[in-house]
């Protein structure tokens, strides 16, 4: 009953907004964790769409789904769809879009995906807890060949990355070649066929409600692009 009300109060708020934009949290995280982004994007004029879905209950195939079909729902009688993510959020906007065709979609900005997977995963995949915290989905964000990102091919529609520069946990950054950001690689962040790559001095867990990383992903909705500018690590595709 509760989804339903939040569905029927989201499907109201839609009418006279054009651009509707779905924000997709991270794998064992809620939707709580982008309301401060969920929010700036109200104040500056986005519809926007910030449900939660269980990412420890199923598997990526399943998941993308869940979470996508009832936000576009609420994005209904608005004539633009744009998607924000944070991590495993990404891989679901990747995986629904491989079997699914969304007419409307303008924008996806994606915050830390593990595009290429990460070592995190290879490396601690089989350690006791980990399945318990991360379930299907965490086991399929490997870096191997034959993991979910790996087999989803390049990006056909236009997206930007950010990814991050600094960690907070450096256990975690011990198992990650090069500059990461607690969690996945830079280099692991891109994908072929995304049409910009900002890197920012945040960290993984945290940068959906980072100030600044909040202003990229407002300057790209309304630009199609980042703002190189303002930033100083920074690379375009």
């Amino acid at each position: 009953m509760k989804t339903i009300i939040a569905l029927m109060i989201l499907f109201i708020s839609t009418l006279g907004h054009a651009s509707c934009v779905i924000l997709l949290h991270g794998l064992a995280r809620s939707e709580s964790s982008m309301d401060k982004l969920a929010q700036t994007l109200t104040d500056n004029g986005f519809m926007s769409v910030n449900l939660g879905y269980p990412s420890r209950d199923h598997a990526i195939e399943l998941l993308a789904d869940k979470a996508i079909t009832p936000a576009l729902k609420a994005c209904d009688g608005t004539t633009k769809i744009n998607f924000v993510t944070h991590s495993l959020g990404g891989i679901l906007v990747r995986q629904y879009l491989s079997t699914q065709t969304i007419p409307n979609l303008r924008y996806v900005v994606m915050l830390g995906p593990p595009n290429k997977g990460s070592e995190v995963v290879d490396k601690l995949a089989g350690m006791p807890g980990f399945y318990w915290l991360n379930g299907d989905a965490g086991l399929q964000l490997g870096t191997d060949a034959l993991s979910v990102p790996n087999t989803l091919g390049p990006a056909n529609f236009n997206l930007g990355v950010i990814a991050g520069t600094q960690s907070i946990n450096w256990i975690l950054s011990l198992l990650i070649p090069g500059s990461d950001d607690g969690k996945v690689s830079i280099e692991r962040t891109k994908i072929q066929g995304m049409n910009d790559h900002i890197e920012m001095p945040t960290t993984h867990p945290l940068m959906m409600k980072n100030n600044d990383v909040i202003s990229q992903v407002i300057y790209y909705l309304n630009n199609g692009e980042f703002n190189h500018g303002s930033s100083k690590s920074s690379r375009k595709n």
